[in-house]
């Protein structure tokens, strides 16, 4: 399930303001001690790795797998065959298959610890892996053979899962479609129909998802336009075919987190139910965003209710994912753990569909091979499980840090030109320990920045701020309480 905003960077030239964004950029990398760059050894291993995969000998190259993905994307990490069977269907999910080039306590292993995850941001991604195998050798690209995780999920008529398979197997995608070439395509009705099933499947998914209480966010793109020393930040709208492809997804982490905790051993992604405070603090923001929200209306019907191709719905969005801090792993050998649930989608998960982008979901999927061949899991595996949590929530909090920087001097871009200005906005978070300081929400552009006043702050109400900062080095974007208006409400 997405979880973070994807700053892109749509179109730019070589002036003043992409110059200052890659500066601003390299000084975050620094900040945060992360680079694209490997090691030598690692690079040595991974070109080794690369030359010589381990291939099962399952072929499945007969199903006609394509990838859905961003334009540009090259860590193709999942392929896609949807069939009827009867009244339902048969998913295919093709996962790619890591541990074919990497070896639990080799250089590319060692390395893929220490980062985590991948970094994403305005066009800046730091790799969990080389490129030479996740953008290569493991990527599952159009036309080639690939070692591959082969889920087979079946489905009644109604979208519910009713068996699961993971095997390994040789797969080929035949092509490697962008989200705008899988919605014409579905829309016009030129899709095979493997693609067109993509539209149900995925609809039944989302309905059954509405029906237990679940939300998964829709996170639109932020993309930039950078001319000359002007920014401008927009929210990209959103493809049905997105959602659907992201139901997929989150089928194939159910039926991970199933065949853990039946096997009482794995990897889950979980998160508590959320604070009312956040909830209390979203509702400010709805408010600040010209948004209606009635308080009889639950969180996850009101997400439902958002259209992420209105910027203002969009930003609301992207301040839902504050209700996901309290996300984490939580791992098991023996006993499930109390809490095994993913508050948000109402069921127990797993991230087990990104392993060229998170370190965590290779552990999963072999866990989950383990348990379909009735075998036992791994001992590298079980050697590393205790530790994963930890090391998880460690990337995870360095990936949210990048993300927020990346945002942080994008929004300081868009306004550095607008130093002095007054803005509409609303109040939305005083601090506890000085309520003269605080945060607020401004509607045009949508950005959430600290606030300052000469007295307490007037939490969730209305007031006139004043741009006071706006500086892309330093990331800081800052308003003021215009004088009349610091009175609480």
């Amino acid at each position: 399930m997405p979880s973070s905003c994807v700053v892109r960077v749509r179109t730019s030239d070589d002036g003043v303001a992409a110059a200052s964004l890659r500066e601003a950029l390299s000084a975050l990398q620094v900040e945060l001690g992360v680079t694209a760059d490997f090691p030598d050894d690692v690079a040595a291993a991974a070109e080794a790795a690369a030359a010589s995969p381990r291939l099962p000998e399952l072929d499945r190259t007969d199903l006609a797998f394509v990838t859905i993905d961003p334009e540009g994307a090259r860590d193709l990490d999942q392929a896609l065959h949807l069939e009827r069977d009867g009244d339902g269907y048969v998913v295919h999910y093709a996962i790619a298959d890591v541990a074919a080039f990497v070896t639990a306590g080799d250089p590319v292993d060692r390395e893929a610890h220490r980062r985590g995850e991948t970094l994403y941001g305005a066009d800046a991604k730091i790799p969990l892996h080389p490129p030479v195998i996740s953008e290569g050798a493991a990527s599952l690209l159009p036309g080639e053979v690939r070692p591959a995780l082969l889920w087979t999920i079946t489905l009644t008529g109604e979208g519910e899962r009713t068996a699961v398979e993971v095997v390994r197997a040789r797969v080929r995608s035949t092509a490697q479609l962008t989200y705008q070439d899988a919605q014409r395509m579905i829309d016009d009705g030129s899709a095979v129909e493997s693609l067109l099933l993509l539209r149900e499947v995925g609809t039944l998914r989302l309905a059954r998802e509405a029906a237990r209480g679940g939300v998964s966010l829709p996170l639109p793109e932020q993309e930039i336009d950078i001319a000359g020393d002007a920014f401008r930040l927009e929210y990209r709208q959103l493809l049905p075919v997105e959602e659907w492809n992201a139901q997929l997804s989150l089928l194939t982490g159910f039926a991970a987190a199933a065949l853990m905790v039946y096997a009482r051993v794995g990897l889950l992604r979980t998160l508590p139910p959320a604070d009312h405070r956040d909830v209390q603090r979203l509702h400010r923001t709805a408010r600040a965003l010209g948004i209606d929200w009635p308080a009889e209306q639950l969180y996850p019907d009101f997400v439902r209710s958002l259209d992420p191709s209105r910027p203002a719905h969009a930003a609301m969005v992207v301040a839902c994912t504050r209700l996901l801090r309290g996300s984490g792993y939580v791992a098991f050998d023996g006993e499930v753990p109390a809490e095994p649930q993913h508050a948000a989608l109402a069921s127990e998960y797993a991230h087990c569909t990104a392993p060229l982008r998170r370190l965590g979901d290779r552990y999963v999927g072999e866990i989950c091979l383990a348990l379909c061949a009735g075998t036992d899991v791994p001992g590298w595996v079980l050697e590393a499980l205790p530790g994963l949590p930890e090391e998880l929530r460690d990337s995870s909090r360095r990936a949210r840090a990048y993300e927020r920087g990346v945002l942080d001097l994008v929004e300081a871009g868009v306004l550095a030109d607008r130093v002095g200005e007054t803005f509409e906005g609303v109040v939305v978070d005083v601090r506890e320990d000085d309520l003269r300081r605080g945060t607020v929400v401004v509607q045009d552009p949508a950005v959430e920045a600290p606030i300052t006043g000469n007295g307490g702050l007037p939490l969730g109400a209305d007031v006139d701020v004043r741009l006071t900062r706006a500086d892309l080095a330093s990331r800081k974007v800052t308003f003021e309480l215009l004088s009349g208006s610091d009175e609480p409400a």
